[in-house]
């Protein structure tokens, strides 16, 4: 069922709380809500007086308890959470050294956290959808932060952070995978597969989750992507982090470079893709560049499937057409990158039968 908000944080409770919880002493002047994401939860930008700060960000969760348990699948055997994920990845990333929004108060009783504004403009924004003379700049940018993020927040590893107690495991792979085949397929087009159809596709998508599963993991934001990059005063910050858990390296880069939102050249991917590779070795954790290109192409095919059945549930369980024009482009990325393997004919030729945009 579709989750019910509250009406919005009353303003009187936000304004005692701004005067008597926050580390710095300002007065409330307006508060008015931000464009919101397809999550249980919203936003509003909340303007001060006596700053700096000069405005502050308000996190409104569906109620207090709901942001404890991911939106996104976990794998088997995922501790139970007994702190908000929100807070407690954003105390590791920090520990980390990544650029994370201060978290000013949290409110638990009300459900309503107290952010560091970071702006409106986002990495898409910053780039001009990919277009501009800064993207290459910006997201070279993007990757060493990325390579960084790897490398600081997955080593030592800590048992405290509930990132670490849940990874991309062939269930959890194979779970997005076929909640690709429930709503990028069956309620997409209203009728559902034939069984020999659904276990020829599941077979082959096994195999790619048997491959993904299987690398090396690291701390994974897991939406690392153009629009949960905000660039403030010519650096990036990074939000949306509270579904991390541990994976592939390949699964944030594919995120970013294949992007949904947003279409980069082929060469500046690889070029990136590259320059990620260097970063890694760089920083004394080399990776072979064949065999990462190739798992980059296969992480990219699972991520790209995951969003495009996300999208389609996003409308028809959340009433929330905003996702459904970037279903072309996210399964461009993946007829590009089926085209590119013998081995995966058999599965691109079955999608095909079923998905019009991969024929």
């Amino acid at each position: 069922m579709p989750v019910v908000m509250p009406p919005p944080p009353d303003l009187a409770r936000v304004a005692e709380t701004v005067r008597n919880k926050l580390p710095f002493r300002v007065e409330v002047t307006t508060l008015g809500p931000l464009a919101g994401d397809a999550s249980n939860r919203r936003y509003f930008r909340l303007h001060v007086a006596g700053g700096p700060p000069h405005s502050l960000v308000v996190m409104q969760l569906a109620s207090p308890e709901a942001f404890k348990q991911s939106e996104e699948a976990v794998s088997q055997g995922a501790p139970v959470v007994t702190e908000l994920p929100f807070v407690n990845i954003l105390h590791h990333l920090m520990k980390a050294d990544v650029a994370v929004p201060a978290l000013h108060y949290y409110d638990e009783a009300g459900g309503l956290l107290y952010l560091e504004d970071l702006g409106d403009v986002t990495l898409a924004h910053a780039t001009e959808n990919g277009a501009s003379l800064d993207t290459v700049e910006l997201y070279r940018q993007a990757v060493d932060d990325l390579a960084r993020l790897h490398l600081k927040a997955s080593f030592p590893p800590d048992p405290a952070c509930v990132a670490f107690g849940r990874a991309f495991d062939v269930p959890l792979l194979m779970w997005e995978f076929d909640h690709f085949l429930e709503y990028g397929i069956e309620k997409r087009a209203g009728r559902p597969m034939e069984e020999r159809d659904r276990q020829a596709i599941r077979a082959e998508m096994h195999k790619i989750a048997e491959l993904l599963a299987a690398q090396p993991r690291v701390f994974t934001h897991r939406d690392y992507h153009s629009r949960n990059l905000m660039v403030l005063d010519g650096r990036l910050r990074v939000i949306d982090f509270q579904d991390a858990l541990m994976g592939p390296a390949s699964y944030d880069l594919a995120s970013l470079l294949r992007d949904s939102y947003l279409s980069l050249p082929e060469e500046l991917i690889e070029e990136l893709v590259v320059h990620y590779l260097e970063a890694m070795a760089k920083a004394g954790a080399p990776l072979d560049r064949v065999q990462f290109m190739r798992l980059f192409d296969m992480t990219s095919i699972q991520r790209n499937l995951k969003a495009a059945g996300r999208f389609v549930y996003i409308l028809l369980e959340k009433n929330n057409d905003r996702y459904i024009e970037y279903i072309p482009r996210t399964l461009a990325n993946v007829k590009r990158n089926l085209g590119r393997y013998q081995g995966l004919r058999a599965l691109h030729k079955a999608l095909a039968r079923h998905v019009p945009e991969l024929a």
